[in-house]
């Protein structure tokens, strides 16, 4: 936007005008000079971000030169800076009426809207400076205007702006970045694959790509997927802990803990003590059954952060698998006081309390997380297991009031031996039935969740058959 000053002066001549204007300003006392030279000092004020001496300039230089555009255009993206909004769009009003198609005026307007978080004019203004810019300068016009949408939540219309960017400059980095943004946020993570994808073939070593491709298998557990991706992000750039620290849960998720710790080894490596990455390689060593040194990385983590609700839960897990129940409950109850929403905290205090047989209190603690997230598929299989056990005739009811419940074709399995336990038999063969047409597959989980299932005629038949 604003104009260097060797393009007007050598380096020698450009410091001599500051320091004559720096002894000018302290002094308060302006003297006459050249308005070419006078806009440089002055941009290189805003550039630096010295605005109290650019408005000062500016208000000299209109002392001098009264009806130069230029210095008026500055005055308002001094005042536009400093937050006095109204006035400088006053002077952008009258600068527009004699010269609307001023690219540089227009992006000045359209950040001004910005900051007033009047979008519907922002957009307007970013969509005029994209007719009127030059293809060097339209990647952060784009990128402003993807931002002015996001504001407003139509990520839908963010992505087709991205979109522009990227087809016009495969090399805008920064816009594959925003557009996994906004694909996270519709969740359209099917999407997003297929854009990284597409992308890939058009710039095969682009490491942002492939490393977003990764999140967005990871986002859809297509956790083989995902580390593939992350591999070949790595192998392009292998100076980029996130990418390491991500691909370490992606193994984590796929029961590979030891390959995850690897991983997280090496962001260790890279970045030092963290206390979260500490967290993730206690989980490692806890899925591989090494719990003291799971221990040990917990309560590094806990030091290094005492407010890691991770780390104290971790903490919890291990001393309940160690048959320390108090200790446990304690732990995670720090946990649930640190993540008070965190609806799979309340998940695992409720299997301490079942393990211990305190029945009323594994009760509280589920409707608790269900309460938060009734889209937990492992919370919500618990749950109605343990109304299964201890009071089946509450499991539909339980299944009814929780609409997040119903998009989970697996709970129709608790339901199934719910309906049995409670001798409601003609209601337990009908949904197995209805299951085992939809997918049969799923059907033969009954045996999983419940082996003594295979004992009762009615469901062996049905799912053998």
């Amino acid at each position: 936007m604003y104009e260097e000053e060797e393009e007007y002066f050598s380096e020698r001549e450009f410091n001599e005008d500051l320091n004559a204007f720096n002894a000018m300003y302290r002094k308060d006392d302006f003297r006459f000079m050249d308005s070419d030279r006078l806009e440089a000092l002055i941009d290189h004020f805003i550039i630096s971000s010295n605005y109290k001496k650019a408005k000062w300039g500016v208000e000299m230089a209109l002392s001098h030169f009264p009806f130069n555009t230029m210095f008026l255009l500055r005055k308002a993206q001094i005042l536009s800076a400093n937050g006095e909004l109204k006035e400088a769009l006053e002077i952008l009003n009258d600068l527009e009426k004699m010269d609307p198609r001023n690219l540089e005026l227009v992006l000045t307007k359209a950040g001004s809207f910005s900051q007033l978080r009047d979008s519907k004019n922002a957009i307007r203004y970013f969509n005029l400076a994209l007719e009127l810019a030059d293809d060097m300068e339209k990647d952060e016009i784009y990128l402003d205007l993807a931002m002015e949408y996001n504001n407003i939540k139509d990520y839908k219309s963010s992505v087709n702006i991205l979109k522009r960017a990227i087809a016009e400059n495969p090399k805008n980095e920064v816009a594959v970045y925003e557009i996994a943004f906004c694909y996270d946020q519709l969740g359209e993570y099917k999407k997003a694959i297929k854009s990284f994808k597409d992308y890939i073939d058009e710039n095969p070593y682009s490491f942002t790509a492939w490393y977003n491709l990764a999140n967005a298998y990871l986002k859809v557990d297509n956790f083989e997927k995902a580390i593939w991706a992350y591999d070949y992000s790595i192998l392009i750039n292998d100076d980029f802990p996130p990418a390491y620290f991500n691909l370490g849960n992606a193994f984590l998720s796929n029961s590979k803990p030891r390959k995850a710790l690897e991983c997280f080894e090496k962001c260790l490596e890279m970045e030092g003590e963290d206390a979260l990455i500490l967290s993730y390689m206690g989980e490692c060593h806890e899925d591989l059954g090494e719990l003291d040194l799971a221990m040990n990385c917990y309560n590094r983590s806990a030091i290094l952060n005492p407010h890691l609700p991770e780390a104290w839960l971790g903490m919890g897990i291990v001393n309940d698998l160690e048959g320390r129940t108090e200790e446990a409950i304690k732990l995670v109850s720090k946990a649930i006081e640190l993540a008070p929403d965190n609806a799979s905290f309340y998940h695992v205090l409720a299997g301490v309390f079942e393990k211990d047989e305190r029945v009323e209190d594994a009760l509280e603690m589920y409707e608790k997380g269900v309460k938060l997230d009734d889209t937990n598929e492992d919370l919500a299989l618990d749950y109605l297991k343990f109304l299964a056990g201890e009071a089946p005739y509450l499991v539909e009811s339980i299944y009814e009031s929780n609409p997040g419940f119903q998009k989970m074709p697996e709970l129709d399995l608790i339901r199934v031996y719910a309906y049995y336990q409670n001798q409601e038999y003609t209601n337990a063969y009908l949904i197995l039935d209805n299951l085992i047409n939809k997918d049969a597959d799923l059907a033969k989980k009954l045996f999983l969740h419940y082996p003594e299932a295979k004992n009762i005629s009615g469901f062996r038949d049905r799912i053998e058959n």
